[in-house]
């Protein structure tokens, strides 16, 4: 058929080789004309009860068992099987090789559009974007995911079932907050850490002089405050990332629970930089799946029918409802994303007047590919839209901002409109709800009551009024207690240090959570 016509397909069927035809053919055109750079392909075609199975795992293979899977997994399937939900038509691991899934019942058109997002657009994404680099090691996760899926097997024949998956609930409900948000974190060596540690302490017996402790420097401090500061210095305190700091201090934790901990800990990173790329990932793939899927077409390698069929699900895929439309719930990550490619492409190619005074360095470049290719690899979600969302957009999408604020005024006001001044705080305020440090609960671990009662002390520092909901925050705070076997007190403060609300959580009997 290929060599004959130069089509790719005919109709909606497809086989194996149909397949590697379709692979072979995007990947040409990405390499080729788009200047991508890629892990190498593994696709796997699954059925629809494997994707099910697959959204109920965070979409990860080899994952370990845990109840809430399952139960995931049976709320998906009766939602399905109602025409509650349809299915994504493709689920995409960050790993060397990239592995794409693909529904078995995807058209072959279908399969081309998946074939180009994610086997191609996402795979360049996480090869390349400075967040997965840092965060992420693509060659190793396949190999790690199984070690975690054995080792939890072993604990369950060992420690028994019950026991496991305690650790297990309580370690996902802080798994937000078992993360690193520095990089020089992440590949830290524990043993070289220690022997440095050694040295340093060596270093400083060596250079002590005694005669420092003649010369005055200010108010004396007491042997509490000195008590205080040490045990915070020598427990790494303030400590954000909660699970590591349970895995390394918690008191009454087997090496098998914080082995635990560390594996929640390690897959909860795996996923850190997905958070803040959603906009950016998706709009990529979609920006990449739309080149490709044009190119084939102009190259006759589609027919017009076959590219109609792709035309209706990306229309719907990048679909924004208006704000007043009931089905409006935010900004589409993949309408937003595309637009904004699709703008940096005009701009660099096509600019006016005005793209020239917003966005100078990159205003009529010319080399679209190679500005995209840049700010794929270089941005996040929060500084690419405070970067390169550009007033003609803002116009198109129809943005403006609305301000709420009790203790300014009564009642809801239009904040920015579609002047110099408004674009720039839309841009600033859309950027920050993409912003981790504002949309996260700022939570760490302050002091241990060691003298006492071993009280474990967390700060929760307030922004703009974002208290906990109390409920959700007990729930928490009692796993958090469960795993210290101690009490743990959660202190919301505000940015002058005011103590707005304490919650206060004891452990519960082992007995009893059994």
């Amino acid at each position: 058929m290929t060599e004959t016509t130069g089509r790719l397909f005919e109709g909606a069927d497809w086989d194996f080789r149909t397949l590697q035809r379709i692979h072979d053919a995007c990947e040409d055109v990405a390499i080729k004309n788009l200047g991508l750079d890629v892990y190498p392909n593994q696709i796997e075609v699954i059925t629809a009860e494997q994707m099910l199975d697959a959204y109920s795992s965070v979409g990860m293979p080899l994952f370990y068992k845990h109840w809430s899977f399952g139960k995931h997994f049976a709320y998906h399937e009766a939602s399905y099987r109602k025409g509650l939900m349809g299915l994504a038509y493709e689920i995409v691991i960050n790993s060397s090789p990239c592995i794409s899934y693909l529904m078995e019942e995807n058209t072959a058109t279908m399969q081309t559009l998946v074939i180009a997002h994610a086997a191609f657009g996402h795979n360049h994404f996480f090869k390349n974007n400075y967040l997965f680099k840092q965060w992420t090691d693509a060659d190793g996760i396949l190999d790690y995911l199984d070690f975690a899926k054995n080792y939890v097997a072993q604990c369950e024949e060992r420690y028994g079932r019950v026991e496991v998956e305690r650790t297990l609930d309580a370690a996902h409900a802080l798994m937000s907050h078992g993360i690193d948000r520095y990089p020089g974190k992440k590949k830290l060596d524990l043993r070289a850490e220690e022997k440095r540690a050694g040295r340093r302490r060596q270093h400083e017996e060596e250079v002590f002089n005694d005669l420092w402790r003649t010369v005055p420097t200010g108010p004396r401090k007491s042997r509490g405050v000195l008590s205080v500061e040490r045990r915070r210095k020598l427990l790494g305190l303030p400590q954000e990332n909660l699970l590591y700091f349970l895995e390394k201090s918690a008191p009454r934790l087997a090496p098998w629970q914080r082995e635990l901990l560390r594996v929640v800990r390690h897959i909860a990173q795996y996923f850190y930089p997905q958070s803040q790329t959603k906009v950016m990932n998706e709009g990529t793939a979609t920006y990449v799946h739309y080149r490709i899927m044009n190119a084939l077409h102009q190259q006759g390698r589609l027919t017009d029918g076959n590219f109609l069929e792709f035309l209706h699900s990306h229309t719907s895929v990048v679909f924004q409802p208006e704000f007043d439309d009931p089905r409006f719930s935010g900004f589409n990550p993949y309408a937003l994303g595309f637009a904004m490619m699709q703008d940096i492409e005009r701009i660099v190619t096509n600019p006016e007047a005005e793209d020239r005074e917003w966005f100078p360095d990159i205003a009529g470049k010319g080399d679209a590919m190679g500005v995209l290719r840049d700010v794929w690899a270089n941005y996040r979600d929060e500084s690419f839209i405070n970067q390169f969302l550009s007033p003609k957009l803002m116009r198109q999408l129809r943005m403006f901002h609305l301000h709420d604020d009790p203790e300014e005024r009564a009642g809801i006001r239009v904040d920015a409109i579609h002047d110099e001044r408004g674009f720039r705080r839309v841009r600033r305020e859309l950027a920050r709800q993409h912003d981790v440090g504002f949309i996260d609960a700022n939570i760490e671990v302050v002091d241990v009551d060691l003298s006492g009662d071993r009280r474990l002390i967390l700060h929760h520092h307030v922004i703009k009024g974002g208290q906990l909901n109390e409920t959700d925050a007990k729930r928490v705070l009692q796993h958090l207690a469960d795993l210290w076997t101690y009490d743990v007190s959660l202190i919301e403060v505000d940015a002058s240090d005011k103590v707005l609300r304490e919650y206060v959580v004891s452990p519960r009997p082992i007995t009893a959570a059994a």
